[in-house]
C-alpha cells in the first residue's frame, strides 16, 4: 500500500531539519508512489487547515504549530538507548479502572499513550512496564500525560508483586519476537544499503522511505525493555544500524530534491 499523502508530507517536513518544502517538491514526491497532484494539493490544504504545516514563503510550507508536539515524539527515536536507566525489578503502573471507557476519543488516546510507553494490562485496568526509563516515574507519568492520558490516572511505582503476578508481568511482551524483529530489521537494511548505490534515484528514494518508515516505526514503538526481558545488544545494534539508514536515505531524498527541481 502506498503512503497517506498527509503521513508522507509530514514525514518529508519531520525529516527536513526545518528546510520549508516547497507545492512542487511535495507534487514530485508523492509522484513517485502513484498520487496524483489533485490529491497532494486537497493534502496540502488539509494539513494547512489544521495548523499541522503553515506558508514557508509563496509556494512553500513548513511544520504548523500543531505539529510540534508529533515532531517532538518522532525526534525521540533517535535517543531511544540513551533514554533507560538499569533495571531494579521494579515497575512503573498505571492504574486505569476508574477512568471511564465511553468516550472514544480519549479511550484512543489513553490506549496509545500507554502503547508509546510500553505498558501492557496485567490485570483489569492495571497497566505495567518495568521501571527502566531515565528520569523514572515522574518523567513516564509526564509523557504519559502529554500524550493524551487523563490526569486522574494513578501512576505510580510497584514492588513486591506475588509469585503469579511477578511471573505473568514478565511475560507481557514477546521478547523472542522483539529479539527476531532487532536482527531482522537490522539484515533487511544492511542489505538494502550494500546494493542502494546501484539503483535509479528514483527506486532509491522510494524505497528508501518505505523501509525506513517501517524502521522508524517499530523503534517508536518498542517498549525498551531491559535485559533479560529482551537481547539489549541486539536492540542497540538495530537502533544504530537505523540511526545510520536514515542519515543514508536523508542524503538520497536530498539529492531526489535537488535533480527534480526546476
Amino acid at each position: 500500500m502506498p503512503p497517506k499523502p498527509r503521513n508522507l508530507i509530514l514525514n518529508l517536513l519531520l525529516g527536513s531539519g526545518g528546510t520549508p518544502l516547497s507545492a512542487r517538491a511535495a507534487v514530485a514526491s508523492c509522484a513517485l508512489f502513484g498520487l496524483r497532484e489533485n490529491t497532494v494539493r486537497v493534502a496540502l490544504a488539509r494539513l494547512a487547515a489544521a495548523g499541522l504545516i503553515e506558508a514557508a514563503g509563496r509556494g512553500a510550507y513548513r511544520l504548523g504549530p500543531n505539529a510540534a508536539q508529533l515532531a517532538a515524539d518522532v525526534a525521540t527515536w533517535r535517543s531511544a538507548g540513551r533514554r533507560l536507566r538499569d533495571w531494579d525489578g521494579g515497575w512503573i503502573a498505571v492504574h486505569a479502572g476508574p477512568l471511564g471507557r465511553s468516550d472514544r476519543v480519549a479511550l484512543r488516546a489513553r490506549d496509545r499513550a500507554l502503547g508509546l510507553l510500553g505498558l501492557r494490562e496485567l490485570d483489569r485496568g492495571l497497566h505495567l512496564r518495568p521501571d527502566n526509563l531515565a528520569g523514572g516515574v515522574d518523567a513516564a507519568r509526564e509523557r504519559l500525560f502529554k500524550l493524551g492520558l487523563e490526569r486522574d490516572a494513578a501512576v505510580f511505582v510497584a514492588h513486591a508483586f506475588d509469585t503469579s503476578r511477578e511471573e505473568r508481568a514478565r511475560t507481557l511482551w514477546d521478547g523472542a519476537a522483539l529479539d527476531r524483529g532487532y536482527l531482522e530489521t537490522s539484515q533487511r537494511l544492511d542489505d538494502w544499503l550494500a546494493c542502494a548505490e546501484t539503483l535509479e534515484i528514483d527506486a532509491a528514494a522510494r524505497e528508501s522511505f518505505l523501509l525506513g518508515n517501517d524502521a522508524i516505526r517499530q523503534l517508536v514503538f518498542d517498549p525498551l525493555l531491559p535485559a533479560p526481558l529482551v537481547d539489549a545488544d541486539a536492540r542497540h545494534r538495530f537502533i544504530e544500524t537505523v540511526v545510520r539508514f536514515d542519515a543514508a536515505g536523508q542524503s538520497i531524498w536530498e539529492r531526489f530534491r535537488e535533480e527534480t527541481s526546476p
